[in-house]
C-alpha cells in the first residue's frame, strides 16, 4: 500500500487472493471497562526535536492518552495506553462531531494525520473535531519493537530455489525475534482489538456517535468497526478500500495483474521523457531497460550509495515506485530507475532522495518498530499457511506469467511461523452502514475490484470511482472532482443517489 508521497512506509500496496467467506451478522459488541470520561489533553510536542507534536501544537491541537484493557476480555487486567490527538472544530455553533482518522499500514502512526486532513476537507473541517490515534502498539500507543535489522520484511523469492530458502530462513528469523522479545502482547496486536479501543475513545469523548476516515489498511478498519460496533458511526470514508474476505498474510497475493498494468503504464510515459531520463525511446525499450536491472541483481547485488539492493529487494521499488500516474511521482521513479540502471552498469550510483528513503526503510533497522507491528497486526488477524512448500508452489506457478511480479507477491512472510495463532476468526463483513467508498480503477495495491467488492458487502454504501492508477486518493492525489464530492458528503451526511465517478485531472 503505498499512498502518494507518504507511502514509504504503509506496507508499499496492500492485497491478497482467500477464499471468500460467509456473511456475518451485526451485532454489537459487549462494552468493555468505561475509560474515564475526563480525558487529560496537553500539548503534543514531547521534545524539542518533536516535529510531529511541533506542528500540532502550532496548529492549536492537543493530545492526550487513554487507558485501555490489554485484552477487551479482561477489562481489569493488564493495561496499555492508547495515544491520540484532538484539533477542536472552530465552527461550534455548527459543530457536527467527532471524526476519527487512520492513515492505513497497518501500522501507520495517525496522531499528525488532523493536520493534512483539515487541508483537504477545506470549509467543512472547521464543523468536526478531528482525532489522530495511533493504533494500539503503533507509534505513541505502547509501541512494539521486536527488534529486527530491517524495518519491512516485503521482498520477493528472487530467481531460483536458493533464494527462496534463504527468504525462508530470513522470515523464520524475524518471527522468532518477536516470539522472544514481544511473545506476551502479540495476541492482542489485531484490528479487531483496535476496533474495541477506537469505541471506548468514542465513549471517553462522550460521543454517541463517529465519523471515521481510513485509507487503505484504515478502510478495513473502518469496516471492521461498523460490523463490530454497528449504529455508532455518523459519516464514514473508507479510501482505497480492498475486498474484506482477502485482507491477511496473503495480502499481495492476485494483483500481479494490476501491478504489471502500472509498470507498463509508467514506461509509456518514461519513453516520451527518453530526452530527460534515457531509459528508451519507446515502452519496449523502457521494459528491456528494466528487465537488463533486474537480470542484473539476480548476478550480483548493485551497489547503490552505501546499499546493496539484490534480486529480492529490487521487484519491491519496482512496484512501489510505478504504483501512480501523477508526473511528479513518475518523474521522481523515472528519476530511482535511472540510479538502478547506472548501478546496474557498474558505474557509481546515488540514491535520489525518494530511492534513499526507500532503502534505508527496506535494508536497515531505523523503521523496526513499523515492520514488527505491520506484522503483529497481519498475523494476529488471519492465520497463515505454515509449510514454506505452499508458497514455493505458488511462486513457481505464477513465475511464468508474471517472472517479476509473481515471486513477490507470492512470497514467504514472517506469519507462516508466527509464534501465536489468531485468537479470534476475521471479522467478516456485511452491514447496510451508509459509507462512501472511494476506489481508482488502476490500483496496484487494494484493486477496483476489491473496492467493489467492499461495496456489495457494505450494502448501505455508495462507490465513488477514480479513473486513474493511484492508491490513496481523497485529499493525497489532488483530484478536485474527487475531494469535492467527499467534502459534500461530510458536510451534509448524505451519500449521493448512486455510485459516482471522476475522471483523472488530465480529462477533467
Amino acid at each position: 500500500m503505498t499512498r502518494s508521497r507518504r507511502r514509504i512506509p504503509a506496507l508499499l500496496l496492500m492485497l491478497a487472493a482467500l477464499p471468500p467467506l460467509a456473511v456475518q451478522t451485526a451485532h454489537a459488541e459487549t462494552p468493555g471497562r468505561h475509560p474515564d470520561r475526563h480525558i487529560a489533553w496537553k500539548r503534543c510536542a514531547q521534545s524539542p526535536d518533536d516535529s510531529v507534536g511541533g506542528e500540532l501544537d502550532r496548529a492549536g491541537a492537543q493530545c492526550a492518552q487513554i487507558t485501555v484493557p490489554l485484552d477487551h476480555a479482561r477489562p481489569d487486567g493488564r493495561t496499555i495506553k492508547i495515544a491520540l490527538s484532538r484539533l477542536k472544530a472552530t465552527d461550534r455553533a455548527h459543530r457536527i462531531g467527532t471524526m476519527v482518522l487512520n492513515s492505513g499500514g497497518p501500522a501507520e502512526p495517525t496522531l499528525g494525520m488532523p493536520l493534512e486532513t483539515r487541508t483537504y476537507m477545506k470549509q467543512v473541517a472547521s464543523r468536526f473535531d478531528l482525532i489522530g490515534l495511533d493504533p494500539r502498539f503503533v507509534g505513541r500507543s505502547t509501541p512494539l519493537d521486536c527488534g529486527w535489522p530491517i524495518g519491512l520484511w516485503l521482498r520477493s523469492a528472487g530467481s531460483d530455489r536458493a533464494g527462496f530458502d534463504r527468504q525462508v530462513a530470513f522470515q523464520r528469523d524475524l518471527a522468532e525475534r518477536c516470539r522472544r522479545s514481544q511473545g506476551d502482547v502479540l495476541p492482542y496486536v489485531t484490528t479487531r482489538d483496535t476496533a474495541r479501543d477506537i469505541d471506548l475513545v468514542r465513549r471517553a469523548l462522550g460521543e454517541r456517535e463517529i465519523s471515521f476516515l481510513g485509507y487503505s489498511y484504515g478502510a478495513y478498519l473502518g469496516a471492521v468497526y461498523t460490523q463490530m460496533f454497528p449504529g455508532r458511526t455518523d459519516r464514514v470514508v473508507l479510501d482505497s478500500a480492498g475486498d474484506p474476505r482477502t485482507y491477511g498474510p496473503r495480502l499481495m497475493q492476485g494483483t500481479e495483474d494490476e501491478a504489471e498494468h502500472a509498470l507498463r503504464a509508467w514506461a509509456s510515459w518514461a519513453a516520451e521523457h527518453h530526452d530527460l531520463y534515457g531509459l528508451g525511446e519507446t515502452r519496449r525499450q523502457v521494459l528491456a531497460t528494466v528487465r537488463h536491472i533486474t537480470d542484473a541483481a539476480a548476478g550480483h547485488p548493485l551497489q547503490v550509495g552505501p546499499y546493496l539492493v539484490d534480486q529480492h529487494v529490487l521487484p519491491q521499488i519496482l512496484y512501489v515506485g510505478s504504483a501512480t500516474d501523477r508526473p511528479a511521482d513518475r518523474a521522481e521513479f523515472a528519476s530511482t530507475v535511472r540510479v538502478l540502471n547506472e548501478a546496474a552498469n557498474g558505474r557509481a550510483a546515488t540514491p535520489n532522495e525518494q530511492l534513499d528513503g526507500l532503502l534505508a526503510f527496506l535494508l536497515t533497522s531505523a523503521n523496526s518498530q513499523y515492520g514488527s507491528a505491520a506484522a503483529a497486526i497481519i498475523c494476529g488477524d488471519r492465520a497463515a499457511p505454515r509449510d514454506p512448500e505452499t508458497y514455493w508452489n505458488e511462486i513457481q506457478r505464477s513465475r511464468s506469467r508474471h517472472p517479476l511480479f509473481g515471486p513477490l507477491k507470492n512470497n514467504i512472510w514472517p506469519c507462516a511461523f508466527w509464534p501465536s495463532p489468531p485468537r479470534e476468526q476475521p471479522t467478516r463483513i456485511g452491514n447496510p452502514t451508509p459509507a462512501l467508498i472511494v476506489s481508482a480503477t488502476g490500483d496496484a495495491a487494494t484493486t477496483y475490484q476489491g473496492s467493489k467488492a467492499m461495496h456489495r458487502l457494505m450494502t448501505g454504501s455508495r462507490l465513488l470511482t477514480l479513473d486513474a492508477i493511484a492508491h490513496g486518493i481523497y485529499g493525497e492525489y489532488g483530484n478536485p472532482c474527487v475531494d469535492a464530492k467527499v467534502n459534500t458528503y461530510l458536510a451534509t451526511g448524505t451519500l449521493p443517489p448512486g455510485d459516482e465517478s471522476c475522471p483523472a485531472i488530465g480529462r477533467l
